[in-house]
C-alpha cells in the first residue's frame, strides 16, 4: 500500500485557562494554525486539498457546527475544499491524522491538512431542553470538560467517574505511590522549561496576534508555551491536596492542564510529495485505537501500544522517541510499567508532556505527532511512538518514522 506521510506541521503555544488565547475562538484558533502552514509551504497549492479534517473534543460552543470547515473558510481555502471534525476525545486530533493518513494511502485524495484545535475557556455551559412545558428537571453543565446529560444505563453499566477519579482509580490498582507521581510530573516541568529555553519549540510554533485593546503591558502577540511551571519543586508538588479523592494522589501539581490551542498539519501522499517537490518531515507508519474499561481509560495506550506495534512488526526496543500523553502522572507511569519501560526512560517525552505543556483536547494528538516528527529531526533518530489514553476508556497509538 502507498505510504502517506508528515509533510510539515504548525501550532499555537498552548494557553493556559483563562490565559493568553482566552479572547479568541476556537474556529479562529483553528484557522490561524491552517493559513501559516499554508503560508510557510508555498510550493504546495492548497487548492489541491481534498479535505481538512480537525479533532476537537467539545463542540458545544463556537466550535460548533463542524469547525473545520469553518476554520478552513476563515484561512481563504477556497470554498471547494470540505472539512470534517472527528470526536475522540483526548486523541482526537491524532483520529484526525490517522484519518487523512488512511485516506491518502487507499486513494481517496493525495493532500490533507489534519489537526486539532480545543478552547477551553471559552467552553459553555449547555441546558438541557424539555419535551414538556414548565419542566422542573432542567440540568446545566459545564461543557470545559468531562461528563454531560449521563444515560442511567451507563451509570449502572459502566460508572462515570471523572477523569480525575479514574486517575485515582489507576493509581489504587495499579499501585502508583503520590511520590512517584510528584517525580514524574517535576521531571516533566524540567524538561518542558529546558526544552523551551533551547528555542525546542520554535519550528512547532506559529506566533498568535492578540486583540487589541488589552493591557498596555501585556504583550501584543502570544509565542511561548504558557503552562510550564517553572517554580515547581519538590517540595511545593508534596505541600499539594488531592483534588478527586480524599486521601488520594492525584493532585494540580500531577494532572495535566486545561487549556487552549490549535494544531495543522500536511499529510500528503507519495505523489503529492513527488508532484510539489517536498521533503517530509515523517512517514506514518500505523495507528491504532482501542477499548478499555471507562473506569481505568487512563490504561488505553498499553493495548494500544501493543496493537500498534504488532501492526507495524516493529518492537519497543526499536522506538527511539516516546510521546506519552501525561493526562495524569499516575496513569502515565502505570503505562509505562505495564509496558515494560521505566520512568525516566529517556525516550519518553524527553521536552515535557502535558503536565507541563498543557493538554487541550482536541489539539493533543496532533501536537504529540508533531513533536515527535521535529525530535526524531532534530536527533536524526528513525521510530517514534505517540499514545494517549481517551476518556470513556480508549487509548490510541500511532508510529511515524522519519523520512
Amino acid at each position: 500500500m502507498p505510504n502517506a506521510y508528515i509533510v510539515d506541521g504548525i501550532r499555537t503555544p498552548i494557553g493556559n485557562f483563562g490565559g493568553s488565547l482566552s479572547q479568541l475562538r476556537a474556529d479562529d484558533l483553528a484557522a490561524h494554525v491552517i493559513t501559516k502552514l499554508v503560508e510557510r509551504n508555498p510550493k504546495i497549492d492548497p487548492a489541491r486539498v481534498a479535505d481538512v479534517i480537525l479533532g476537537c473534543a467539545n463542540q458545544a460552543g463556537e466550535d460548533n457546527r463542524n469547525v473545520a470547515r469553518m476554520a478552513l473558510l476563515l484561512a481563504g481555502l477556497p470554498v471547494t475544499v470540505p472539512g470534517e471534525t472527528v470526536n475522540r476525545l483526548c486523541a482526537s486530533g491524532m483520529s484526525a491524522v490517522a484519518h487523512a493518513a488512511r485516506a491518502a494511502r487507499v486513494g481517496e485524495g493525495d493532500l490533507f491538512i489534519a489537526g486539532g484545535v480545543e478552547q477551553m475557556t471559552r467552553a459553555p455551559y449547555v441546558v438541557s431542553k424539555s419535551a414538556q412545558p414548565f419542566a422542573r428537571n432542567v440540568e446545566m453543565f459545564d461543557t470545559t470538560m468531562g461528563w454531560r446529560f449521563i444515560n442511567p444505563k451507563m451509570r449502572e453499566q459502566f460508572g462515570v467517574d471523572s477523569m480525575g477519579e479514574t486517575a485515582e482509580n489507576v493509581a489504587e490498582q495499579f499501585g502508583v505511590s503520590r511520590g512517584d507521581q510528584d517525580t514524574f510530573a517535576l521531571a516533566s516541568q524540567w524538561k518542558a522549561a529546558v526544552a523551551c529555553d533551547a528555542g525546542r519549540f520554535t519550528s512547532e510554533i506559529a506566533e498568535v496576534p492578540l486583540p487589541a485593546g488589552r493591557s498596555k503591558t501585556l504583550p501584543p502577540s502570544f509565542i511561548k508555551d504558557e503552562f510550564i511551571r517553572r517554580d515547581s519543586s519538590a517540595e511545593g508538588l508534596a505541600k499539594l491536596k488531592p483534588v478527586f479523592r480524599t486521601g488520594g494522589s492525584v493532585t494540580a501539581g500531577n494532572s495535566s492542564g486545561i487549556n487552549d490551542g490549535a494544531c495543522a498539519l500536511y499529510i500528503a501522499s507519495e505523489t503529492a510529495v513527488k508532484e510539489f517537490g517536498v521533503q517530509p518531515l515523517a512517514r506514518i507508519v500505523g495507528s491504532v485505537a482501542v477499548g478499555v474499561e471507562p473506569r481505568i481509560m487512563g490504561m488505553g495506550p498499553v493495548p494500544a501500544v501493543h496493537q500498534v506495534l504488532a501492526l507495524t512488526k516493529l518492537t519497543l526496543g526499536q522506538i527511539d522517541v516516546i510521546e506519552l500523553n501525561e493526562a495524569f502522572a499516575a496513569q502515565g507511569l502505570a503505562c509505562l510499567r505495564e509496558l515494560g519501560i521505566a520512568d525516566n526512560d529517556p525516550r519518553v517525552n524527553p521536552n515535557g508532556g502535558a503536565i507541563a505543556l498543557g493538554h487541550p483536547l482536541g489539539m493533543s494528538g496532533a501536537r504529540l505527532l508533531l513533536t515527535a516528527a521535529r525530535e526524531l529531526e532534530k536527533t536524526s533518530k528513525r521510530y517514534a511512538l505517540c499514545t494517549m489514553c481517551v476518556g470513556v476508556g480508549q487509548g490510541m497509538a500511532t508510529v511515524i518514522e522519519r523520512s
